[in-house]
């Protein structure tokens, strides 16, 4: 009983189709099946996406979730934190601690395109909530707001001018 091998689940993804092209996610999961092979692990599952960090819909993590709620493995290995979610990390980390499975990182350091995927991400949530904001208020609500900072502005311009005179 000593002797058994931990039972891993192997995780990896892409933010884009042009990443997984390139062969991104391929040797993403080459470097977390060596690991396992080199650490004597028996991996269960092998999940990979090709989606956003903030994307929350994505199959395979729903996966990786599902066989942790059922007690299917007891690791989870990933290459970097973000490779498993961009924001709320800690959420799904509690979550997978609930059930027992504990997550390992198994790099030691962001590649350099991760600074570009970044800025990537929050691009998209600034995209998504301004849509969220200007699509609850609709078109004339916005383009009025939009006049009433533009007038403020002037406001303040002419304040200004006036001061320095």
């Amino acid at each position: 009983l000593g002797d058994e091998k931990e039972t891993v689940v192997l995780y990896a993804r892409a933010s884009t189709k042009k990443q997984a092209d390139a062969g991104n996610l391929d040797r993403q999961m080459e470097r977390l099946r060596q690991y396992a092979r080199e650490n004597g692990f028996t991996v269960r599952a092998e999940f990979t996406d090709v989606a956003s960090g903030l994307n929350q819909k994505r199959r395979g993590l729903a996966n990786v979730l599902k066989l942790a709620e059922q007690g299917e493995y007891k690791k989870l290995i990933i290459e970097y934190p973000d490779r498993l979610a961009r924001f709320g990390y800690s959420y799904i980390e509690r979550h997978l601690r609930y059930c027992g499975v504990e997550i390992m990182a198994i790099a030691e350091k962001e590649p350099e395109d991760a600074h570009s995927e970044l800025i990537r991400d929050l691009l998209a949530i600034v995209t998504s909530f301004s849509a969220r904001l200007y699509g609850a208020r609709g078109g004339k609500k916005v383009r009025q707001g939009f006049r009433e900072l533009m007038a403020g502005v002037a406001r303040d311009g002419e304040a200004e001018k006036e001061e320095s005179d």
